[in-house]
């Protein structure tokens, strides 16, 4: 089968690293990636289902991995070589229905029994059997070598990781579920409470689409976007948000809208007072230190975006006594139900489909990857993978 592998290379990891990917975004020159004929991966047992992908998303965990600004910590969590993808809106081998796959490895998924606690919690996402069963060490569909990937002709799934699309959802806004799934998670995570003042910083798809789902699911009092491009904005308005600012103006803003104490010192500024709630969906330093700085004494901070090692400043979260808590992937949430099931359900209201595009095909992958790293100044959210026309 046609399919686009990560092929792991310490040496040519750590000079894409050194550089920051810069080189790889200017030239197109993704070595890490390699597009060819690839076996397709056997299911193994009878619980297992082939699925012919239809859209696969480009991720921002994704492209940290292209371009050397993923965590190292997830190294061992991984198996080589994968083929990425985990964004997924396919149809099912055989009686052609058309499902999303739930990326999540847990122990159901590899025929593990008795499950750990995490996984009889409902919370697959942090298995602790991630290296074991059936399958061969990974987190997720997408980065795992037994089960394939969204960016390859045929992946496998396990049909408890199968959720079918209702017909008027199109492809283009199901591609957008999985995400969707993990902002629902971290909306109910921090739990805003009709008092509070709560910040999304970082506009990007995760960023938009936990807009969305904290004005769905919680009841804010003022719910604030830090957005930095003019589609973005717009978006974020479309979603939701009260009040949308330029990352450049977060602190003037969010000190009248808190009625905080701005302190300004001779290399940054922080608020006397501030958010009660920041979710942070940039994954950078430079998100995570203004968030800490914003965010009132006692207040939290929910961490969406992924991050890589970045370097912050832990001085406000000591002395402020902060709440981080992460927010990683999806299961089934405190009301009892799945995650993917609330984010199917709620995803015909959303408009999702405003988010998505441009497509391309497999074989523009070097050009697929350079717009989703400059998504936001390209005035767009997704861009994914088009496979429907190899199944023609």
């Amino acid at each position: 089968m046609l399919a686009l592998q990560y092929l792991r290379s310490l040496p040519r990891y750590a000079l894409v690293r050194a550089t920051g990917g810069r080189a790889d975004v200017a030239t197109g020159d993704f070595s890490l990636l390699h597009l060819g004929d690839v076996p397709e991966p056997e299911p193994p047992n009878g619980s297992w289902r082939r699925v012919l992908p239809s859209l696969a998303g480009i991720c921002g965990s994704d492209t940290a991995a292209i371009t050397g600004h993923a965590s190292l910590y997830l190294d061992p969590l991984t198996s080589y070589p994968f083929v990425p993808g985990h964004e997924v809106v396919g149809v099912l081998a055989g009686d052609g229905a058309r499902v999303v796959v739930e990326p999540a490895l847990g122990c159901e998924v590899r025929g593990l029994s008795p499950r750990c606690a995490r996984c009889v919690e409902g919370r697959p996402g942090l298995c602790q059997r991630v290296d074991e069963g059936d399958l061969a060490v990974g987190l997720q569909t997408g980065y795992c070598c037994s089960t394939g990937g969204g960016w390859g002709e045929v992946l496998i799934a396990h049909e408890s990781q199968l959720h079918e699309v209702p017909p008027a959802l199109s492809d283009e806004a199901a591609v957008l579920i999985e995400p969707l799934a993990c902002s629902v998670h971290a909306a109910l995570r921090g739990g805003a409470g009709a008092e509070d003042v709560v910040v999304v910083q970082g506009a990007g798809t995760i960023g938009l689409l936990t807009l969305a789902a904290i004005k769905l699911f919680t009841s804010p009092r003022r719910l604030i976007a830090v957005a930095k491009h003019p589609f973005q904005r717009q978006q974020a308005l479309r979603l939701g948000a009260d009040q949308v600012i330029r990352p450049d103006e977060v602190f003037q803003r969010i000190r009248f809208a808190t009625e905080a104490r701005r302190l300004d010192g001779p290399n940054l500024s922080l608020l006397l007072g501030g958010a009660d709630l920041t979710f942070e969906c940039t994954g950078s330093a430079a998100g995570l230190d203004d968030a800490f700085r914003y965010t009132r004494a006692g207040g939290r901070v929910v961490a969406v975006g992924m991050p890589g090692r970045e370097r912050v400043d832990w001085g406000p979260i000591w002395q402020r006594e902060l709440t981080v808590m992460g927010a990683y992937a999806y299961g089934t949430e405190a009301t009892g139900r799945r995650t993917f099931d609330v984010a199917l359900a709620a995803a015909p209201e959303l408009g999702l489909e405003q988010l998505t595009g441009p497509l391309f095909q497999l074989s523009e992958y070097r050009d697929a990857i350079a717009y989703a790293v400059q998504a936001g100044r390209r005035s767009t959210a997704k861009v994914a993978f088009d496979l429907r026309g190899l199944r023609l």
